[in-house]
């Protein structure tokens, strides 16, 4: 499997080729959990648009022109499976915004007051807590659509107001769920973990646990959709967290992403090993998108991490960014952030400039308060370094876990990793590519989380021993 190169490309100026890069960037998509890259799985170019979507969206999965809006529309659509989107208040907003223009302010704006209508009382007579309880998912998920985009909107410095909006609808949801999920803060350094849960009734009987770990801009609700009610349904306990870079952590407290995974993972296993709802020797760890790589990183430290899942295998994040991105960087910040702010800012179309805001808030907090200002960051360096710092390339051989990694057709975001971690896996392991004949293609099969959580829990019981 070919390695995508960093190495500088002959022929055409730098600075037509950087601005030609930064635009591919925003035509494959920057949709939740990933990055903008590559779509074909042996490709070492940019991306394109129709490699990326067009050819594995085809008629009625083509909800909207742009790659990146159709694939965040998409993860809603499929959402509703698990009860955490409608079809036709999906389809109905998908109308509204094409009806519009697509832009991110319609699409912002457009999510936004269906979540606020959400949190509303419904039609007809008052609404039981059932209803309420849904509605609220519901309105988490719509939040959080309108979250991704609302930095290229016309009202940018909304963020934070925004996540709490979307946080609140989560918390209001989880406080209606029978048993509802143990709220507590786990500590990690001096900004605590927030985490929920989910307990398929209130005995103390020993369970098998499931960790679910979030990608690098996916929300609680996407966590539920991935991997609570298919837990709960087994008779497993699940944990949901907001990790740095992640949730609260990022939009409210302000700690971007760590390499160092473990350091997050392990304080979590130490609080599920003393609960006595818990079976110590069957504590599952998975990862979401760019969490193939996170979840990994710490199965590679944490010993007590009996079966591991990467959705997908992700070795080097930095490598998911096109190479005209990653040519920017270079090993003096000064000369790096020369050639960012001199050479590709003043070209970059403001689209284009959206998706890198997008891209790097969570690892830089200078970048993320800059783009709530509507302005685009100057220090590339910094952020760009944090992010190849995520490569696991070294450690990935340390770990002894039993793990799946998933692989999707059409992969758009991590093309070939996934089976490069598999090769370098010395553990017991598997290896599963979900297709398009399965309705489950591209990045964490957004049209099929249904059978995603099939593939992965058949996997986890039999792993564990689980009847």
């Amino acid at each position: 499997m070919k390695r995508i190169s960093g190495d500088r490309h002959p022929g055409p100026t730098r600075r037509a080729l950087l601005t030609a890069g930064a635009g591919a960037a925003l035509a494959a998509g920057c949709a939740r959990g990933g990055a903008p890259g590559a779509p074909a799985a042996a490709s070492s170019g940019p991306a394109t648009p129709t490699a990326a979507a067009g050819g594995l969206t085809p008629g009625v999965m083509t909800l909207f022109k742009d790659p990146a809006y159709n694939f965040n529309g998409l993860l809603a659509l499929g959402a509703s499976g698990a009860g955490a989107a409608e079809v036709g208040e999906v389809l109905t907003a998908v109308n509204a915004i094409n009806g519009s223009g697509l832009t991110a302010q319609t699409y912002t704006q457009t999510f936004r007051t269906l979540g606020d209508q959400l949190l509303k009382a419904p039609p007809g007579a008052p609404a039981d807590g059932q209803s309420k309880r849904f509605r609220a998912l519901r309105a988490a998920q719509y939040y959080g659509q309108a979250l991704f985009f609302v930095l290229g909107s016309d009202d940018p410095g909304s963020e934070e107001q925004l996540y709490k909006a979307g946080r609140g609808a989560w918390d209001a949801f989880c406080d209606l769920c029978e048993p509802a999920p143990v709220k507590a803060n786990v500590p990690y350094g001096t900004t605590p973990l927030p985490v929920w849960f989910f307990r398929p009734d209130g005995s103390d009987t020993p369970r098998p646990t499931v960790i679910l770990t979030n990608g690098s801009d996916g929300q609680n609700v996407d966590m539920w959709t991935y991997g609570v009610p298919a837990a709960l349904d087994r008779g497993w306990n699940a944990l949901v967290y907001d990790g740095p870079g992640q949730g609260q952590l990022l939009f409210v407290d302000q700690v971007v992403f760590t390499p160092t995974w473990e350091k997050v993972v392990t304080p979590l296993v130490d609080w599920l090993s003393a609960r006595p709802d818990v079976d110590p020797g069957r504590i599952a760890l998975t990862g979401l998108s760019m969490a193939g790589d996170l979840a990994p990183r710490a199965a590679a430290f944490e010993t007590r991490i009996a079966a591991l899942v990467a959705m997908p295998g992700c070795l080097e994040p930095w490598l998911g960014f096109p190479p005209e991105i990653r040519q920017i960087l270079t090993p003096d910040k000064q000369e790096t952030n020369d050639i960012w702010n001199k050479e590709v800012v003043p070209e970059l179309p403001p689209d284009a400039a959206a998706v890198m805001k997008k891209r790097f808030e969570p690892f830089s907090v200078p970048a993320m308060l800059e783009a709530r200002q509507g302005k685009l960051f100057t220090d590339f360096y910094t952020p760009a370094t944090r992010i190849r710092a995520l490569s696991i390339t070294d450690v990935v051989g340390r770990i002894k876990a039993p793990t799946l990694v998933l692989d999707y057709e059409g992969e758009q975001f991590y093309p070939g990793q996934p089976r490069r971690m598999y090769d370098a896996l010395t553990s017991p392991k598997d290896y599963l590519r979900l297709t398009a004949a399965q309705g489950a293609q591209l990045h964490c099969s957004p049209m099929a989380p249904q059978l995603h959580c099939e593939v992965v829990f058949d996997w986890l019981r039999t792993t564990l021993g689980v009847r």
